[in-house]
């Protein structure tokens, strides 16, 4: 969907100049995108840039020069984004998202994740607003949860997404939630994420080394979960009714270990090395659940499911460029 607008060109032809009046067309359906700058922010501002619509984003430390620096708990500096953008659509990326550094510093996070979230709630009424959560909302005691199984966080990361869902549903009644669980995708630097920072024991192959193989996984692939969103958004627009709670993941379950096994595989690298570590440390920081598996049968039923991309396929889209080698990508793609 897009409007008509006017643009004014010069033609030039030899030995004539001509300034001509051409019609462009300007995408009339806009979002913002908070947390562009992140893992998710990044493949959700792509993917609605890549579909026709206005897309603005904004984020904080990392955001210039692509992005608008915006603090988001400036609320007059919210407000102002708001009412001079005037987005159809938010879909609100940004959070302290690394449940350890969470509870080292709780306060932050729970002004970024509860009181942030609040505050965008409220400045957004009459928009359409998509606010990311988590699997962490749930102890992982009883998997699969559905989006009416009541919530037991087991960690300040996970309380603090819970309660930044309920702000956001008590102050923006029309709003979406969508949780997600671990995510990876085109990251900047491998430790962006906790599924490809495993890539750097993959390639350490001369020395053993220790991985997860307690807690069951369900790794999510961002440019899956962006278009969720945007299918979710252009939805919305057709029928004001879809609003609440949502669940996406990947299908595909893997301890850690088995994910670091499943990158080597992915580029014919060994895995020898890797050894599975079957009990948590002690200290080992934030608790997580034990397998917080997500039904995600209300979006499909609303045929705004995704089917998920093969973890394998994925995985080498996002770490093939930070091979030692890169002579890799021609030996194995021809």
């Amino acid at each position: 969907m897009s409007m008509r607008d006017a643009e004014l060109k010069i033609h030039f032809t030899p030995g004539h100049v001509e300034l001509v009046q051409e019609s462009i067309d300007t995408p009339f359906k806009r979002v913002l995108v908070t947390g562009a700058t992140g893992l998710l922010g990044r493949a959700v501002y792509r993917e609605f840039q890549n579909n026709d619509w206005q897309t603005l984003g904004c984020g904080y430390s990392r955001a210039r020069p692509r992005f608008l620096k915006c603090n988001l708990m400036d609320e007059d500096a919210v407000r102002g984004i708001i009412h001079d953008f005037q987005p159809h659509v938010i879909v609100h990326c940004a959070a302290e998202r690394r449940p350890d550094v969470v509870e080292r510093h709780t306060e932050a996070a729970m002004n970024l994740n509860i009181h942030a979230s609040a505050t965008l709630a409220k400045e957004a009424a009459g928009i359409f607003l998509i606010y990311i959560s988590t699997d962490y909302v749930f102890d992982g005691r009883n998997p699969p949860y559905g989006e009416n199984d009541a919530p037991s966080p087991l960690n300040m990361y996970g309380k603090s997404k819970l309660e930044g869902e309920r702000e956001v549903l008590r102050h923006n009644p029309s709003a979406a939630v969508l949780r997600v669980p671990i995510l990876y995708g085109e990251v900047e630097r491998v430790d962006e994420s906790a599924v490809t920072v495993l890539w750097d024991r993959v390639q350490e192959g001369a020395e053993s080394c220790t991985v997860d193989h307690c807690q069951q996984r369900f790794p999510t692939y961002t440019g899956d979960a962006a278009r969720v969103c945007r299918l979710m958004a252009e939805r919305r627009l057709q029928d004001p009714s879809l609003r609440g709670i949502f669940h996406y993941s990947g299908k595909e379950q893997m301890t850690k270990y088995e994910m670091a096994c499943a990158i080597a595989d992915a580029f014919s690298l060994p895995s020898s090395h890797l050894i599975p570590l079957t009990e948590q440390p002690a200290g080992a920081g934030a608790q997580r659940p034990q397998n917080a598996q997500l039904e995600c049968s209300r979006l499909e039923s609303l045929g705004l499911g995704v089917e998920p991309t093969p973890f394998r396929t994925a995985i080498r889209d996002s770490l093939w460029p930070f091979l030692y080698d890169k002579r890799w990508r021609q030996t194995v793609f021809h």
